[in-house]
């Protein structure tokens, strides 16, 4: 049985409704934190159970039987990620999995400016240990973290940011069918792969393509940091908010999100979507 942590969330529910497409239903798992959520799942056949990584006892027990284990990434900002995964981590291993997956992040490192970062590369080191066969899931920077980057650039014509990077960012819903097709393919996949879309940009490449899809000229101002942290406080932000987000762009001027690899083609049997085919998307939405 392959059972999925986080299933009522956008990207791990995604890759449950795609191993619907592949398996018969009783040969999937969820474990979240309120079946209620996750009807719409226990209604087809899927076997649902309630888990969460505050809970190690009921933990193991959604994960009885598995044969795989698919472990969400916490998104909680105040939340300890990495003791939250080992939790996880342990409920999979005593559960007897023989493979666990993980949602991890391009660009994982214990060095990287941008704290997520490190607490992928943090988990995966706690992978590496479990003494089970492992995968980490290294998604692309997801495209959607553009709407609330970007700033309002369809009132203002403008791109205001602080320095950046190229960055090869990549569709959630890619990602979620690429977990799923490895889930459930023949291909042993060891360790860290890489998932992300063919191509890295900037905000410079970014605005061009705005232009394009908008069909008005859409101009990049870079800010210097302490301009960009005052600005976003003025608007409302926290400050602890607006300085978390600075990390992201700093990681970026680094480079540790500008690798492209083709695995994620590869798996879906096409072409990621781009930013250029969002962009144009919206636009025309």
């Amino acid at each position: 049985m392959i059972i999925v942590t986080g299933a009522t969330g956008a990207l791990n529910g995604a890759t449950v409704e795609h191993l619907l497409k592949r398996l018969p239903p009783e040969q999937i798992g969820v474990s979240v934190r309120d079946v209620a959520k996750a009807q719409h799942f226990a209604d087809r056949g899927v076997r649902v159970r309630q888990g969460s990584y505050e809970d190690p006892a009921a933990l193991r027990h959604s994960f009885e039987g598995a044969e795989q284990v698919l472990l969400v990434s916490s998104n909680d900002p105040h939340a300890d990620a990495v003791a939250l995964h080992r939790v996880g981590i342990e409920a999979a291993v005593a559960a007897g999995a023989g493979r666990i997956l993980y949602t991890s992040h391009q660009g994982a490192g214990a060095d990287s400016p941008f704290h997520p970062a490190r607490d992928h590369a943090a988990t995966e080191q706690l992978l590496a240990d479990s003494g089970v066969a492992w995968t980490a899931l290294r998604n692309g920077f997801y495209a959607h973290s553009l709407a609330w980057l970007l700033g309002p650039w369809r009132q203002t014509g403008t791109i205001t940011a602080p320095a950046d990077g190229p960055v090869s960012w990549t569709d959630r819903a890619d990602a979620a069918e690429a977990a799923a097709v490895i889930l459930v393919g023949d291909r042993t996949f060891d360790g860290p792969v890489t998932l992300t879309a063919r191509q890295a940009v900037t905000f410079d490449d970014v605005a061009a393509m705005a232009s394009k899809a908008s069909g008005r000229e859409v101009t990049r101002v870079t800010l210097d940091d302490a301009a960009w942290i005052a600005d976003q406080v003025a608007a409302g932000t926290p400050e602890a908010m607006a300085r978390m987000t600075l990390t992201t762009f700093q990681a970026a001027r680094q480079g540790r999100f500008a690798g492209v690899d083709p695995l994620l083609a590869e798996l879906l049997g096409r072409e990621p979507r781009s930013i250029a085919d969002q962009l144009a998307d919206t636009n025309a939405a």
